[in-house]
């Protein structure tokens, strides 16, 4: 049975809600559904509950969650989305709450290291193509260490036999029998239901189309709420979403086309999770906002700003316990916020890994993350040209990707060898020597939906030089002389002269000791946990399963059965 009153809402409209509180009871009365009630508990106090608890009064109760992601770190890491869903959900785990993962078993997944029992095979995912109408698979389900439950599902032409994760043409039918089978394994072999799915980008923007079209009469799915995070709007498909055919664009709300389907191609998932699901979350609150702009909204501004009062901004985290300059073991020498001086060492070893001149006093700016025009490095290389021939600094950069950038980058290196170091391709080793031994981190991005390095370099204590966009302007404190406060410096305008005024300002604040050192303690002390933000989640989860049964009374349909209550 639907459990009412489990997630009850606030009421917005009284006289409505009285209304379809009268035509419910009529209804259930007629039917004679009356027995999924306790005895001793009458029909119109259950419905009462149901309508008129606000969300906040049972805030202490534990919720069923399911995460799904097209990578989840560790079984499958090609970028931040992995962190962000695995993170997250090991989080929600530690306070509490049933959480769950459901991902693709890739080929790179070693079933030795991560030992999983069958729990269904030969799983039936429906793909709606007359010629071949299903596709089999199976799920396996991992038991982390952690305790986090981890679902596989296994189809050895669209998963097990690809090398990568990401960058094939059939991509679109490849996650979309992600998301299907999902749902398919829930609605009709799994005991165990959510009370929220949290799907993450285009990749299983599917799941919250066909949870309310698909399956919205399944008797185990059409209660559950759905919530879609929004990691970058940039990314929508296997295609430019910026120039699509006019016979070609998707409206968002016609039906999914079939696995096999040209069609599917061209069919915007990100688009269509917007308009399905309960609730909306972006990795920032300031982005939140910014996407309702066209300048960075990428042609979805308009339906965004429809729906807004779904969006919801929070930011991604960090793993503190990972990320602890006192306990690192990557790190030449440990230190904390009492014991500073001893990072000094870190930026020793930082200048001998670059054959840089070693000298403590001169300023290192660093840069650590892909190599793009959407992190300002297009900016970045037009600065750091007079910077390095006019000032005594070191710049050092880890990171691919533009192949026009790098290029430029590896030019500044051969102009300025005693004062820039270049590793121009991702190596997951270099990063804590960065954070560790950088004075100052600098990200002039174009647009940042979240910007978790600067967050990562802040943990210790490298100061970071920003542009107030997106999870940076929510993330790094304007320095302010007067109050002694702020914990690093931040320019508004994307353009060379405002970049070159905070690096000189930041130069010149360096020299002050005493003051440098209260920047980079109040950026260590900074709380960019994951255990804050899983709380501003779980609200957002209530928010979902709130909507969700509001939707369900407006349609009349509080007494339909929900199957799948045991856990």
């Amino acid at each position: 049975m639907l459990p009412l009153g489990k997630f009850g809402f606030a009421v917005i409209n009284p006289c409505v809600d009285c209304q379809l509180l009268n035509r419910s009871i009529a209804q259930s009365l007629d039917n004679s559904v009356v027995n999924f009630m306790p005895k001793n508990v009458s029909l119109i106090n259950q419905f009462e509950d149901f309508l008129f608890t606000s969300p906040s009064r049972k805030t202490e109760e534990k919720l069923k969650i399911l995460l799904i992601a097209a990578e989840i770190t560790p079984y499958a890491e090609r970028g931040g989305l992995s962190h962000a869903v695995g993170d997250l959900a090991r989080a929600l785990l530690r306070q509490g709450h049933d959480v769950r993962v459901f991902m693709a078993k890739f080929g790179v997944i070693d079933e030795d290291n991560y030992p999983s029992e069958m729990v269904c095979k030969g799983l039936k995912v429906p793909t709606d193509n007359e010629e071949r109408p299903e596709l089999i698979c199976n799920v396996k389900l991992h038991q982390s260490p952690s305790g986090l439950a981890v679902y596989f599902l296994e189809n050895r032409e669209y998963f097990e036999l690809r090398a990568n994760v990401y960058g094939y043409s059939d991509d679109p039918t490849r996650w979309a029998l992600l998301s299907r089978g999902c749902l398919e394994f829930l609605s009709k072999h799994s005991e165990w239901i959510p009370d929220v799915i949290h799907s993450n980008d285009w990749h299983t923007g599917q799941i919250p189309n066909w949870l309310r079209t698909a399956y919205d009469k399944s008797p185990k799915l059409f209660g559950v709420g759905s919530v879609f995070s929004i990691h970058n709007l940039q990314y929508q498909g296997n295609f430019d979403h910026r120039n699509v055919p006019e016979l070609k664009m998707d409206d968002g709300r016609s039906p999914i086309a079939d696995l096999f389907s040209e069609r599917l191609l061209w069919q915007n998932f990100l688009r269509r999770a917007i308009i399905y699901a309960d609730v909306i979350a972006t990795v920032s609150k300031t982005y939140s906002k910014e996407i309702l702009r066209p300048e960075y909204g990428e042609c979805l501004e308009k339906l965004l700003l429809e729906v807004r009062s779904k969006l919801n901004g929070i930011l991604n985290g960090i793993d503190y316990d990972e990320l602890n300059p006192v306990t690192d073991k990557l790190l030449k020498t440990n230190y904390g916020i009492r014991t500073l001086d001893k990072r000094l060492e870190n930026k020793v070893a930082l200048q001998e890994e670059f054959d840089l001149p070693v000298d403590k006093d001169i300023p290192v700016l660093g840069y650590v993350g892909r190599i793009d025009e959407q992190k300002g490095l297009d900016l970045l290389a037009e600065v750091l040209e007079p910077l390095l021939k006019d000032f005594n600094i070191q710049f050092v950069i880890l990171g691919g990707g533009d192949g026009g950038l790098t290029a430029m980058f590896r030019k500044l290196q051969n102009e300025f060898p005693q004062k820039v170091g270049a590793h121009l391709m991702y190596d997951p080793s270099l990063p804590r020597l960065f954070f560790s031994g950088s004075d100052m981190m600098l990200y002039p991005s174009r647009f940042e939906p979240c910007g978790i390095v600067p967050m990562e370099g802040m943990r210790y204590g490298a100061v970071p030089i920003v542009r107030a966009t997106g999870g940076l302007a929510d993330t790094v404190e304007q320095f302010d002389p007067a109050e002694n406060t702020g914990t690093g410096f931040v320019f508004q305008d994307f353009n060379a002269w405002s970049l070159f005024a905070q690096i000189i300002r930041a130069l010149e604040i360096y020299r002050q000791k005493e003051v440098w050192r209260g920047i980079q303690e109040r950026a260590m002390t900074q709380d960019n946990s994951w255990a804050v933000r899983a709380k501003e989640y779980v609200e957002v989860y209530r928010k979902a399963i709130h909507l969700r049964n509001k939707q369900l009374v407006e349609e009349e349909r509080v007494g339909e059965e929900r199957e799948g209550e045991k856990v």
